[in-house]
């Protein structure tokens, strides 16, 4: 059998049965055709400036990735170079090497107080204009490096205010176009410090490693770690910090700083060879001007001269010269980066597509702007919102959990409240008696005690009055919990002042409903006591039940006996009219209630509406603040997606 072949990173494998080669995606492809490794770099060369172009604009639409809130960041997907190192470690030396410029501010203490986006960009063959241009002032070319260095330093006191030394998280970007730059996109970060500097509160120190980690925390972000060779490698603060967020040492990069300052007899090549601290690529050395050769006025191209003269000519170093210094160092990073980006396409494009279409269905949900000039429009989007209140109201009831609760109403806590009743008391002997007696005064009855059998009758049915009016109460706040939840839906939050209206109308029309149900339940339990038919007592028996005298109420057999049965007959037209009302109520309540809440709830609203005019109609669909500042966001990152998905497009395909 054959060996298995290796498929590079970000390749696919072809489809079964076709010949067994490598299918790489279109780009790759291209870069291979326009002349092998020339090829390759013309097309890191565009992926760069691709992302270039997408941070730039996630800059300009609002998504800078760590504040970006609970939307999807595109920001946080793009590959980028973060620059980390301790104040004194030669950041800015290095950066500064790399583009070929002093554009960088330089001062004691902290330089860097906000995150710096340099985009490099290779100007075409012939050209030999430079220029910095920033995003935040657009189709500005500064020729003027000076220029360059005070405007970083005058946006960055513009967002933590002049004079101050505080930092912010705030990124300020910036590109610079030169035929002496590679194209590649870093990332300079505030260094790292332990001690806040004079004028600066003691909560700096950990918001610049609070700032400093959100961006090498990200997946995507390669940590380039600046260290000086003359010190303790053990004490850098960018080696520590990669340590923490990379400890494979996949994502990081190490500069080595100020090896020609390192003490006479001593070098740093057991660094430079890995053998003192692993990454997945070697460590870098680099030599900086010096800050005589600063005040000298050395230029970058005889500094570059003087640093490749260094690393050939000095004993520990010549054999590597070739994968030393500044230039190397920028062409493997570019280098890098273009690989990075090209394997992470398929990656930012599945984002694209998952967060456009998470977005377009909360647009959906959120609505249109409602136009508020022609009140036709106005009224028919009004009545459109109420219809679906009303529409909304109704299913809860039929094909929600607000039926089941209903059901449970009527079929088992009624029931139940009306068994629970303490019929007994009132049916005890002593109050028989004592009933019976009292209705018949000073002129005892004769046969039957007929007025006694009312009151016992009307006493004992006032007692179903409470289960009755407690049902019919249960029922509302049942309705009213389904309309506020109804009110709360996303259709209607946006429109706060229609939403309360609605609601409020609902409560007054249930309200309505609720008294009237009552109404006709307590007349429904009135009415069997107001008129006792004579058919149901002639079927009960009237003589004493001697058989049921148990000789402990202290009263004399017969008279037990005849109290007993008039307790027994009162019990059994009680039963009769509490199973009646058992089955009634719950009709009466439907009736009163529950149909009338979905089938009117909302007349009384609707005829107030239609004789709105424009004023009020406008004030009734006014949204609610935060739904348009959300429609915004939304708009705005949705419109970031498409450009960045065109332009990806553009540029691979």
């Amino acid at each position: 059998t054959s060996p298995r072949r290796r498929v590079a990173p970000g390749a696919r494998r072809a489809p079964h049965g076709a010949p067994n080669r490598t299918y790489a995606p279109r780009f790759r492809q291209a870069g291979r055709q326009t002349g092998g490794r020339a090829g390759e770099m013309a097309m890191e060369g565009s992926l760069i400036a691709l992302v270039n172009r997408l941070q730039t604009a996630c800059s300009s639409l609002g998504d800078l990735g760590v504040d970006s809130g609970d939307l999807p960041s595109l920001y946080d997907a793009l590959p980028q170079i973060a620059v980390v190192g301790g104040q004194s470690a030669g950041k800015s030396s290095v950066l500064e090497a790399i583009v070929g410029k002093d554009f960088l501010p330089r001062n004691a203490g902290i330089c860097t107080r906000r995150p710096l986006v340099i985009n490099l960009q290779k100007a075409p063959e012939g050209t030999t204009e430079e220029y910095g241009e920033f995003a935040h002032r657009k189709g500005e070319r500064l020729t003027s490096f000076l220029a360059v260095r005070q405007e970083i330093e005058a946006e960055t006191e513009r967002a933590v205010g002049a004079g101050s030394k505080n930092v912010s998280p705030v990124p300020i970007f910036l590109t610079i176009c030169s035929p002496n730059v590679v194209n590649l996109t870093l990332v300079d970060l505030p260094g790292l410090t332990k001690v806040a500097v004079e004028g600066q509160p003691e909560s700096t120190v950990r918001e610049i490693e609070q700032m400093v980690r959100k961006y090498v925390a990200r997946p995507n972000c390669v940590m380039l770690t600046v260290s000086p060779a003359n010190a303790d490698l053990a004490n850098s603060d960018g080696l520590r910090m990669a340590k923490d967020v990379d400890p494979s040492g996949e994502r990081t990069f190490g500069v080595l700083t100020k090896l020609d300052l390192m003490d006479e007899g001593t070098d740093s090549r057991a660094i430079l060879d890995g053998q003192t601290y692993s990454t997945r690529f070697p460590f870098v050395g680099v030599v900086n001007r010096s800050q005589k050769d600063i005040m000298g006025n050395m230029d970058m191209a005889s500094a570059r001269r003087k640093e490749a003269e260094y690393f050939k000519t000095h004993s520990a170093y010549g054999d590597i010269a070739d994968r030393m210094g500044t230039a190397h160092l920028a062409k493997a990073l570019s280098h890098h980066l273009g690989t990075i980006i090209r394997d992470k396409i398929p990656s930012i494009n599945a984002l694209i597509a998952r967060s456009s279409e998470k977005i377009r269905e909360e647009l959906r949900i959120l609505g249109s702007p409602v136009p508020l000039d022609n009140r036709g429009d106005m009224l028919y989007e009004v009545l459109e919102l109420s219809r679906f209140f009303d529409r909304e109201f109704g299913a809860k009831i039929d094909r929600e959990g607000a039926g089941e609760q209903l059901y449970f109403t009527f079929n088992t806590k009624l029931g139940m409240a009306i068994d629970a009743l303490p019929i007994d008391r009132t049916l005890s002997l002593p109050n028989v008696a004592r009933v019976v007696q009292q209705a018949d005064g000073y002129n005892p009855h004769l046969i039957a005690p007929e007025q006694g059998y009312r009151r016992l009758i009307e006493h004992c049915l006032r007692l179903l009055k409470a289960p009755v009016e407690n049902a019919v109460h249960e029922v509302a706040s049942i309705l009213l919990d389904v309309t506020r939840k109804v009110a709360a839906s996303e259709e209607l939050q946006r429109f706060g002042v229609l939403r309360t209206r609605i609601l409020a109308a609902a409560e007054e029309s249930l309200t309505r409903f609720r008294d009237e149900a009552r109404r006709i339940c307590v007349v429904m339990v009135e009415m069997q006591s107001a008129h006792l038919t004579a058919e149901f007592f002639r079927k009960l028996p009237m003589e004493p039940d001697v058989k049921a005298v148990t000789g402990q109420s202290g009263l004399d057999a017969r008279t037990e006996a005849y109290l007993r049965r008039i307790a027994s007959n009162v019990a059994a037209y009680y039963e009769h009219v509490a199973d009646t009302l058992k089955v009634t109520v719950p009709k009466a309540i439907v009736h009163c209630q529950v149909n009338k809440a979905k089938a009117a709830m909302l007349d009384a609203f609707y005829v107030e509406v239609g004789g709105n005019e424009r004023e009020g109609l406008r004030e009734l669909l006014s949204e609610d603040p935060a739904t348009v500042a959300r429609r915004e966001k939304l708009s705005t990152r949705l419109t970031l997606l498409k450009t960045a998905q065109e332009d990806i497009n553009a540029t691979v395909l």
